[in-house]
C-alpha cells in the first residue's frame, strides 16, 4: 500500500438548497453538458466553410428544439440503462427509487440509446439527414461526458480498483482503501482527449462525409471506454468474467457500428465544400 493517498476533498454534492429545494452538482453537471454542447452546434452549424452548399442543416430554431429532444433522450435513456443493464434485481425490489435520478445512476450507453432515438425522430420530423445530426452529437458530445464523469467523482460513485499510485484518492463511500480516481481518468479520455480528437477530424474534413465523426466518436469513445474499465471497480452485476465487464460487452457494438460508419463515409466521395 501507498505511504501517501489523496483524502476525498469535502464536496458538498449539494450546491445550494432553500428548504425542500435542493439543486446539486449532479445535476448541474448535465445541464452543463447540455447547454455547452447546444451552443458549440450553434458556432458550428455558422460555419460555412465546415458545410457543402447542397447540405442541408439545422436552423438556430431546430437546435433549440433539438436541445429539448436531447435532454429528454439523455436523462431517459441513461436512467432506464441503469435500471437494466447495472441494477434491475435491486430496482425490481425497489421500484420508486428509478425516480431519485438526482442520487446518481446514469448508463451512458443507455442515454446514448435514448439520444439517437431522439436523433432519429427529431430528423425524420425536420427533414434532416439523420447521419449530419449525428455527426453534430459526435463533436460536442466529449463535452456533456466530461462534465458527467466529474459529477460522478462528486458524487462518489464508480470509483477505481485499489491501487499504490501516487495519485490515488480514498472514497469514503467505498473503504478506507486507495483506489483509482477512474472517474477523472474517464473525464479525460472519453471527454478531454476525445474531444481533441473528433474536433481535429471535424476540422479538417467538416461535415461533408456524413456519418465520418460519429463513426469517429463511437470508436474513441468504445477503446476509450474499455481502457478505463481495467481501472474501475465494477459492481458485482457488471462482472462477466476475470476480464471482462459489462462496460466492456456494452462498447463492443459501439465499436462495430463506429468501424462500419467510418467504412461507409470514406467509401463514398465527399460532398464539395462552398467556395471560398
Amino acid at each position: 500500500m501507498p505511504l501517501f493517498a489523496i483524502p476525498f476533498p469535502v464536496i458538498d454534492p449539494v450546491v445550494i438548497s432553500v428548504g425542500p429545494l435542493a439543486i446539486r452538482w449532479y445535476a448541474l453537471a448535465y445541464v452543463a453538458g447540455l447547454v455547452l454542447g447546444w451552443l458549440a452546434m450553434r458556432k458550428l452549424c455558422e460555419a460555412n466553410d465546415l458545410w457543402a452548399p447542397s447540405q442541408k442543416r439545422p436552423s438556430v430554431t431546430d437546435l433549440d428544439d433539438l436541445l429539448v429532444y436531447a435532454a429528454l433522450g439523455v436523462v431517459l435513456g441513461g436512467r432506464i440503462g441503469h435500471v437494466l443493464f447495472y441494477g434491475f434485481d435491486y430496482y425490481r425490489q425497489n421500484p420508486l427509487e428509478i425516480l431519485q435520478v438526482w442520487r446518481g445512476g446514469m448508463a451512458f450507453h443507455g442515454g446514448l440509446i435514448g439520444v439517437l432515438l431522439a436523433i432519429a425522430l427529431f430528423a425524420y420530423r425536420r427533414g434532416l439527414s439523420t447521419l449530419t445530426v449525428l455527426d453534430l452529437f459526435a463533436v460536442v458530445a466529449p463535452i456533456g461526458l466530461f462534465f458527467g464523469r466529474m459529477a460522478n467523482f462528486i458524487n462518489q460513485e464508480l470509483w477505481g480498483r485499489p491501487t499504490d499510485v501516487p495519485w490515488a484518492f480514498i472514497f469514503p463511500r467505498a473503504d478506507d482503501l486507495p483506489r483509482h480516481p477512474s472517474q477523472i481518468y474517464e473525464a479525460l479520455t472519453e471527454g478531454v482527449l476525445l474531444l481533441i480528437v473528433v474536433g481535429f477530424v471535424a476540422r479538417r474534413t467538416g461535415f461533408r462525409r456524413p456519418g465520418l465523426l460519429a463513426g469517429v466518436f463511437a470508436i474513441g469513445y468504445a477503446l476509450a471506454r474499455s481502457f478505463c474499465e481495467f481501472f474501475r471497480q465494477p459492481d458485482d452485476s457488471e462482472v462477466i468474467n476475470s476480464v471482462l465487464t459489462m462496460g466492456m460487452v456494452l462498447s463492443t457494438p459501439m465499436l462495430v457500428a463506429g468501424i462500419a460508419l467510418l467504412i461507409n463515409a470514406l467509401r463514398r466521395p465527399a460532398l464539395e465544400p462552398a467556395a471560398p
